[in-house]
This record gives C-alpha cells, structure tokens and sequence, in this order.
C-alpha cells in the first residue's frame, strides 16, 4: 500500500513581507524535510500573504512574488513543495470572461522539487462574497487538470474555494485517479466554521473516492483571523490527523492510501518522486482537545489583538476602563495577547461615575498585574462647559453634556496615544455599534476595536469563560453582575435606551447577520415595535459605523467587508416609520446625530 509522509506547515504569513514570508516558507520547508517528508503544503498565496488585495495593483509587487518563489524553488530538495503565489496569466491563455484580472493574475500554487518549478495549478472557483473579492484581482484557472506521483502516491492539488462545491475540481481529480487531493487555504474563522469545514471536506472526500489534506494560515490581518485548523481524512471521510487552532504548527502525517491502477481515461499524471523519502513512521502527534465555542471565539480575539498589533509596529496598548464588562474583557484579551507589562489603563472618572465603577477598575487591574492611572476629567468637563456656554446658549446638557464626557476620554486617551506610542484600544461591543449606542470620536475612537464583533450577550459568556479558565475571578464577580451604566447623567443605565440584551441581540442577529425582514421576525415571535424601532437605530447608525476602527471578525458577518450598506439609503423595512430626513427639503440637515450615547 503506497505511504506518502506528508507535511501540513500551518504558516501565520504577514500581507506584503515577501521576503519575510519566503524566509518563513524555508525554514519550514527545510524542517519538514529534516524530517523526512515526501511533501509540503503551504497555505494559499503563502508567499504574499492573504489577502493581499490591491497590492496586486502593483507591477513591481507582482515581480518580487515571483522572484521570492523562484528563490523557494531554487531550495527545495527530495522534498516537494506546494507553495501559495501569485501567477501572471501567459499571453494567449484563455482566462474566460472573468469580471476582475485587469492585469491577468491567477490564485497560483506551485509543486517545486529539486531546485525547480515542476508544475501549477491556478485556482478555479474565485470567492466573490462576504469578506472576499478574489474577482476584483484573479482570473479563474483553465488549465487542463493533471495529478502528481509522489512517493509512488497519485496528488491532486486545490486552492480553498474548490473544495467547497460538489462536483467541482475535487471531484474531477478523484474521477481522474487521485489518491489524495492537498487544498491550500486561507480561510478565515467564523464561529461554528471548524464544523462546516469538516462536513465539506468529508462531503468531498467521499464523492472523490480519495482521501483530502486541508492546509490553512493562521494568524490574524486586518480584521480577519485564521484559525488554522489544518487536518486530513481519508476516502471515508474519517479524521486521520489534525493541527491545532490558533497557532503555527508543523503537522506530520504519515498517510496510506489505497493502491490501485490510474483509471482508464484517467488525468495525466507528472512523475515527481519514486519512493518515500523515509521507511520509519512518523510518530503520532497528539490530537488537539477541540476547544468549545466560547473558547474558540476568546481565542481568536487574542490571536487577532496579538497580530493587529505585532504586525502593525504595536508594543504597548492604553484601554480606558471605566469598571465596566466591556472594557474589562478588552483589558483580559490584551494582557493575553501581549502580556500585563505591555497593557495600560486609565480610569477617567466624572462627576457621575460612581465610586464602585473606579473601585472595580483598580480591582481588575491589579488581578490582570496592569498599571491604571485615574485621571478625574472633572476640570476638563467644567472648562468646556464654560467654553461652549456662549455657543450653545447655556451650558451644555443633556445627549451634548454626555457626549461631550465621551469626547474628552478620547482626547485623554489619544493623547497618551501620541505620547506614548501606545495603541488605543476600543471597548464597544456589537451590540452598541449596531443600534449606534456610542460616540463619535468619544469611546469609538482609537486605532483597534477588539470587541466590535462580539454581542453584549456573549460578551458576559466569555468573561466567565475566561474566569473558569482561570480557576478563578480574574473578571471581579462586582463587574459580571452590576448593571451595565454609561455613568454619563444620574443613574443611567442601558436599558433605559435599549431593550435588554438578551431581547435586543436575538433581534441584531436576525436583522443584521440573517438579513432577516421586520416581518420574518414578528412573525417568529418578536414584539414588532421593539423589531421596528431596533430595525431602525441599524439603519441609522451606519454613518458612525463607517467610522468606527477595526476590529476582530467572529461571526459571519461583520461590520466592515461582510456588510456594505450605503450610508445614505431611503430603503424603509415593512413596519419601520420612515427615516428621520427622509423626504425633506436638499439642505434642511443629516437625520438625527446621536441618539443614543455611551462610554466604556
């Protein structure tokens, strides 16, 4: 029975470092073959990393890809390479009728044995929704399907989306004799994916009659995290092997595989390598334990907190804690990913912040090991009251009055920033960025917004999480139970401007994540005032959320590329009065500016 060892190099590749990626690629190439390994397989455009976007505009970026896989090429041995790149499309290629490609670039792998490219296979099926636009840059692959013999095994290779349609490019290969199919990916993470990914890949394997490698990139870019993942089953469908999620790992996977003749009529097949490179087995790694739901989502907001800033020249973070759950679940993610000594906070009390709110931030700072400065903003409140008087006709009060405490915590913060050379960290959730129940250039500014993606309610679920994780209340049990309050007039509390969470988040999902209509949610239960009103605050607030920084994608559809509604839209849901400003006279003003406000 033909055995192929084969190496599954889980990369966290950095979008532009061409010469850093190939570095990287190398010294995993160079140890998979250490180890003996007939084959390598590295993520999807692993030389440039994923996705690199309109770097692919640039002449001399699409050159230096290609001398960097040239120079990979150029040092690999008896062990194959699949590596990820960027190909130019020959002249006379026949690249069908494709929307985007201006410059006639393909989705690439490379197969690369003994100093030289021997082969490569351009990706078919070009995503083109949510947070992919492969179509703006790529054309789709036309070349005729081959298979490579390596180890005396049959190898077909994929990229990401042509695993994922039956009767696609999978199966193609199995029909045409493949014993395994290697999909390179760079597939980022969305909660429930690991679960979708496993169904699709058994789905396919079955239907080829083959066994199926999925190699995926780790690391976050942007606000996208790849979790990595990588695993193999086998024609049954069957987990053989599995990476761990949220790391780099170097997965060896000693693979037997079916023997038999290439079927007749069956693809053309390359001869790469006779026999294995090494007659010992691999020892078996252990399994990684699959991390629950809440886990997982905790740990790609550490993961892409840790990346956002590494990659982007951060060493230290400022957050603004107020006492409050949202900021301190942000302040636990950052001291996960980049230790205590590297996050500071700031307390910034006013004349309606309660004592307990500033008691409950000295108390998570000191379990988190962070130093917290309190800097009362009391003066600077007064100051700007006295300013705006004779502007305003009086002093400020009401939603001015509170936004304007936001506004000068932002100042503070910025201005710790710029001293310092801290990133600032947002601490709005989901929840609040979508009803628009924030301020702008108040608490929504900075450069990171760890939480943006991450309702209210499941916010409390991964600060317990956390704790149980710990052993212990490294989140004060104080803040876990006290009302969530902006503490920006007497006694405030959000549910005097929202519904409760766990009413209010059902609904956000519905409407914003499902697209889901006002009708399709009364008609599921749903209060249709309460459907109606919330319906309309999303609509409202896209102008702010245009604004907002990045932050961690976890579900399957984010604020950012998932969801690219117009700003200015008269489009009324059935059951959602009319937008404010709709139908008034050019010039009369924007709709309401702010109508709900908050400070985290």
């Amino acid at each position: 029975m033909p055995r192929l060892r084969l190496a599954l190099c889980q990369l966290d590749a950095v979008v532009g470092d061409v010469r850093g990626n190939a570095d990287r690629i190398l010294e995993t190439l160079a140890r998979a073959e250490e180890a003996g390994a007939d084959l390598a397989a590295f993520p999807e455009l692993a030389i440039t990393g994923y996705p690199p976007e309109d770097l692919l505009l640039k002449p001399a970026f699409i050159a230096d890809n290609l001398a960097a896989l040239d120079r990979v090429a150029s040092a690999t041995g008896s062990c194959a390479a699949l590596v990820g790149y960027v190909g130019v499309v020959l002249p006379g290629s026949d690249t069908g009728s494709s929307r985007g490609a201006p410059r006639g670039l393909h989705n690439a792998v490379a197969l690369c044995r003994d100093g030289r490219v021997l082969a490569s296979y351009q990706k078919r099926l070009l995503p083109n929704y949510g947070v992919f636009d492969e179509e703006r840059w790529f054309a789709p692959g036309r070349a005729p399907l081959e298979l490579f013999e390596i180890a005396g095994v049959r190898v077909g290779t994929t990229i990401c989306e042509d695993l994922w349609f039956a009767d696609g490019p999978v199966a193609a290969l199995g029909r045409g004799g493949a014993q395994l199919v290697v999909n390179i990916n760079a597939s980022p993470y969305s909660r429930r994916r690991t679960v979708d990914r496993l169904e699709v890949m058994r789905a396919r394997a079955v239907e080829a009659g083959c066994a199926v490698a999925y190699v995926n990139q780790v690391g976050g870019q942007d606000e996208l995290v790849f979790d990595g993942a990588s695993m193999v089953v086998d024609l049954g469908g069957e987990v053989v092997a599995a990476a761990g999620s949220f790391r780099e790992e170097l997965l060896l996977v000693d693979l037997q595989v079916p023997a038999g003749p290439r079927p007749e009529g069956g693809l053309p097949v390359v001869p790469v390598s006779g026999e294995p490179c090494d007659p010992l087995p691999a020892p078996p790694g252990p399994r990684p334990a699959p991390l629950d739901a809440d886990d997982e989502v905790y740990e790609a907001l550490v993961l892409g907190t840790r990346d956002y800033l590494r990659k982007n020249g951060f060493t230290d973070a400022v957050i603004g804690l107020s006492g409050g759950i949202d900021s301190a679940l942000v302040a636990t993610v950052a001291v996960d990913a980049v230790g205590a000594d590297h996050v500071h906070g700031l307390a910034m009390p006013s004349r309606y912040s309660s004592e307990g709110s500033v008691a409950d931030a000295r108390d998570l700072a000191q379990r988190l090991g962070i130093g917290l400065d309190v800097v009362p903003i009391e003066t600077l409140h007064c100051a700007y009251a006295d300013l705006l008087g004779p502007l305003l006709g009086g002093p400020p009060s009401g939603l001015t009055d509170e936004n304007l405490q936001s506004r000068l915590r932002g100042v503070v913060l910025m201005a710790v920033s710029n001293a310092r050379g801290w990133i600032v960290l947002t601490t709005g959730n989901k929840s609040e960025l979508a009803v628009g129940y924030s301020t702008l250039y108040g608490d929504s500014a900075g450069g990171f917004a760890v939480i943006k993606d991450v309702p209210k309610s499941l916010v409390y679920r991964l600060c317990r999480s956390r704790n149980a994780r710990a052993g212990g209340p490294v989140i004060p049990e104080l803040i876990l139970t006290k009302p969530p309050s902006a503490e920006l007039r007497p006694d405030q509390r959000d549910d005097q401007s929202l519904p409760p969470y766990d009413v209010l988040d059902p609904i956000l999902a519905g409407l914003v994540e499902d697209d889901r209509s006002v009708a399709d949610l009364v008609r599921e239960g749903f209060d249709p005032a309460v459907v109606a009103r919330v319906a309309g605050l999303v609509d409202l607030a896209e102008y702010k959320r245009r604004q907002s920084p990045p932050g961690v994608r976890i579900t399957g559809r984010a604020f950012g590329k998932d969801r690219r509604m117009p700003i200015t839209n008269r489009y009324v849901f059935e059951g959602i009065p009319a937008r404010p400003g709709a139908g008034a006279t050019p010039g009369a003003g924007p709709p309401a500016a702010e109508e709900q406000t908050v400070d985290r």
